[in-house]
């Protein structure tokens, strides 16, 4: 290859990686091509969605035949069930004070339940599903092998004995028919649902004990932070005799539980459809599909074998729940369950976090909470309330942690003085032992600050679990807070700004802002009365003040009574201090730190591993050194002329 081929493939190169350079998109561009992508993702899931919810009635397909040929058709096909496949859809509504739900006579199942005492972000009625977006079916398959789903039969709505009782019988002759019994209970949210076999024997497969349940339904958007409420839409279920489980919020999810399920809950942030079975759902096949834009956020989907007796001595039993997830509510559901069978601890619904986190919400947090709105009724009133008591309580972990500090303060201008004892590399574990027998002598420990804090830890990790998950703050206003639960716009745009509008959001919370500039204000403050002499990793400074603006992208979506809680205990916090460190004589406690050093020291077990471990690594440094040494001696010499 000679020079001016190697000339010319230069040149292509350059013009080519110039016309890329020149012709990439904006900014502009690939935001609106990653609205392009997901309106078509979008358009692809609701079509699949609705593909599998809604499989063409057979009794629709054969509309243009006539009557007598249809007729034909459908015997030939689906036997004595033919004649159920087609009807008049009529809606009956069971209704109490806190819920109505409406059943339809096509399918016979539930098509929407509405709560009477909640309304979603624009006011309008709460919704938990509709009968175009939700769907429940049964399988039933024939003594000829054929397979006849619930859904395209039509019911007769049958009036019980008083006016929250109906049942959808698919009466198929004199003597055979299939019921759906439904019994709405009175100021509850529960609505029992049994299906039961009448003579039916020789018309169904005479080896069915079971039935392919289908129940699927997607979610509404039910609150003003689309992105925020996303994040606690979920699948759950409960396995006998095993904790609840969940699938993923984000993603295509498609889970097979092994063992047979107690119940299935469709769970949005503040509310819940759930279906327990009596005997269990079987093989059950679970999925759970986001949607990318739109009123609705996920598309869930169950399939299992449910229990069926052919005979009619025993119906197939199954309770609805269309609740608010409001943690004593479904924690008394447990107490309504029969003896020997397994709670149904519907309260893991409510996401109060794992482990002791949890237990904090449960047995201190929650009790606390409720207790005090049994008096306040100003929400913003109550977290501050809730705030000072917290505060009060974590008083002594805060002000052992404030000595130890102070401790190390105090005896700062003798670490300043150990430094310039030891000012080169090489004595860093000479300066490190004697800083820390210094500490020692003293009666001061750099992790005793520490020890506090994390002790307080497990109270602020289940406050920002119980905060977003309150719905008792649900469209509660304080000050310019229009709705606690969520987020508290000052400003607000429409434009969709790269990176920004993705990560940040189109608004700026104003709780969120006093937050971050409190615990800007609180940072600068406290690293200067932390300040112990000792040289810090570089860039750790600037880390600690990137932290809060770190929060402030996070927390812009979140709930504005967890931020503003934050704020207020930031504020205490900053108080607690200036009142320590005006209260206590620090000259006294440099006087006690003096005196304990003259004290007779018996060095704890930690203490002399920690000093035979520093002379071993001092030990090993000085034989790295001489090492050296003698390798760079021996490299002069051979470079000296012979």
């Amino acid at each position: 290859m000679n020079k001016n081929t190697i000339i010319g493939f230069v040149l292509i190169g350059i013009v080519l990686f110039g016309f890329s350079w020149l012709n990439r998109p904006t900014p502009e561009q690939l935001e609106a091509q990653r609205r392009y992508q997901d309106s078509i993702a979008q358009v692809e899931l609701e079509a699949q969605a609705e593909l599998e919810r809604k499989k063409a009635n057979p009794a629709d397909a054969m509309a243009g035949l006539p009557d007598s040929v249809r007729m034909a058709q459908l015997q030939n096909s689906f036997g004595v069930f033919a004649t159920k496949m087609e009807g008049k859809e009529e809606l009956v509504t069971l209704e109490n004070e806190k819920v109505a739900v409406a059943l339809s006579t096509k399918g016979g199942r539930v098509v929407s339940a509405i709560l009477k005492e909640y309304d979603n972000y624009k006011g309008d009625p709460l919704v938990l599903f509709t009968e175009e977006k939700s769907a429940f079916d049964l399988a039933l398959v024939t003594a000829a092998n054929q397979v006849v789903n619930t859904k395209n039969l039509f019911f007769s709505p049958i009036k019980g004995a008083d006016s929250n009782t109906l049942t959808m019988r698919l009466q198929l002759d004199e003597n055979r028919s299939l019921d759906f019994n439904y019994h709405l209970s009175a100021d509850d949210y529960k609505l029992s649902f049994s299906i039961k076999a009448n003579g039916l024997n020789g018309l169904l497969a005479p080896n069915v004990n079971t039935l392919s349940m289908t129940w699927e339904q997607d979610i509404l958007q039910q609150e003003k932070g689309r992105k925020f409420e996303d994040r606690y839409v979920e699948l759950h279920y409960k396995e006998w005799g095993d904790a609840t489980d969940y699938l993923s919020a984000s993603g295509n999810v498609e889970k097979h539980p092994k063992e047979t399920l107690q119940w299935i809950g469709y769970k949005d942030m503040y509310f819940s459809t759930v279906l327990v079975a009596k005997d269990g759902f079987k093989e059950a096949q679970l999925t759970s599909k986001p949607y990318a834009s739109g009123e609705y956020l996920k598309y869930f989907k169950t399939i299992a074998a449910v229990d069926f007796d052919l005979q009619g001595t025993k119906a197939t039993e199954f309770e609805y729940y269309f609740v608010p997830n409001r943690y004593e509510l479904l924690n008394d559901y447990n107490n309504q369950v029969a003896d020997g069978e397994d709670e149904l601890n519907l309260e893991k619904l409510v996401p109060l976090g794992w482990g002791i986190f949890r237990w904090v919400n449960q047995y201190f947090i929650i009790p606390l909470f409720d207790f005090l709105g049994k008096f306040i009724s100003n929400y913003g009133l109550l977290i501050f309330l809730m705030t000072v008591i917290i505060k009060t309580i974590l008083f002594p972990l805060t002000y052992k942690s404030y000595i130890s500090s102070a401790k190390m303060r105090v005896l700062r201008p003798q670490v300043e003085a150990i430094n310039a004892k030891y000012p080169n590399k090489e004595q860093a574990m000479d300066k490190q032992r004697e800083i820390m027998e210094l500490y020692s002598r003293a009666g001061a420990s750099p992790m005793s600050g520490c020890v506090p804090m994390l002790l307080q830890m497990p109270i602020l990790i289940a406050l920002f679990m119980f905060f977003p998950s309150a719905i008792e703050l649900r469209h509660q206003s304080f000050l310019w807070a229009q709705d606690l639960s969520t987020y508290d716009a000052i400003i607000s745009w429409k434009t969709q700004i790269p990176l920004i509008s993705t990560y940040f959001g189109n608004h700026i919370s104003l709780f969120c802002l006093l937050m971050t500039v409190t615990n800007i204000a609180y940072t600068k403050f406290n690293m200067e009365m932390t300040n112990t002499g000792q040289q810090q990793m570089p860039g750790m400074k600037a880390m600690m003040y990137m932290m809060p603006l770190m929060f402030l992208f996070i927390f812009n979506s979140y709930a504005s009574g967890l931020t503003y809680y934050y704020f207020i205990s930031t504020l205490i916090t900053i108080a607690q201090t200036l009142f320590f460190r005006y209260t206590i004589d620090e000259e006294k406690l440099l006087a006690k730190l003096e005196a304990n050093k003259r004290k007779p020291m018996k060095k704890s077990g930690f203490m002399k591993r920690l000093e035979e471990a520093q002379k071993m690594q001092q030990e090993q440094l000085k034989r790295q050194q001489e090492q050296l040494k003698h390798q760079r001696e021996e490299r002069q010499n051979k470079k000296r002329p012979q």
